[in-house]
């Protein structure tokens, strides 16, 4: 697909995201789907039962825990912002009242 100029045009960025579901359909390769297997914060709020975090949004809050999406927050946690840096052994806890997806997420890289 991505030799292909018009898939790689339609598809943008996500295409790699995308390739084994496509393959698989293709090559008639089954799959079992969980219903919540992943949480995307900062819109999913709470953890519940999925097994994987998708750090595809940046996580943007103000001191008082309101999400600021759009622009950059007080506090905010943005896998891009790393890029080109290591993560910070100690990242900075967020503020009071941000959802669960989020909380957990710093309470685990502190643990490292």
């Amino acid at each position: 697909m991505k030799s292909d100029p018009e898939d790689d045009k339609a598809f943008g960025w996500v295409l790699e995201m995308y390739a084994f579901a496509v393959s698989s359909a293709l090559h008639d390769v089954g799959n079992i789907l969980h219903k919540d297997f992943m949480l995307q914060p900062p819109w999913d709020t709470e953890i519940g039962n999925k097994f994987i975090i998708h750090y595809m949004y940046g996580c943007d809050y103000d001191m008082q825990g309101k999400l600021t999406y759009g622009e950059i927050g007080e506090w905010r946690f943005n896998k891009r912002s790393f890029d080109n840096i290591y993560l910070p052994r100690n990242l900075p806890f967020p503020p009071p009242g941000i959802p669960e997806s989020v909380q957990r997420h710093q309470e685990w890289k502190h643990s490292l």
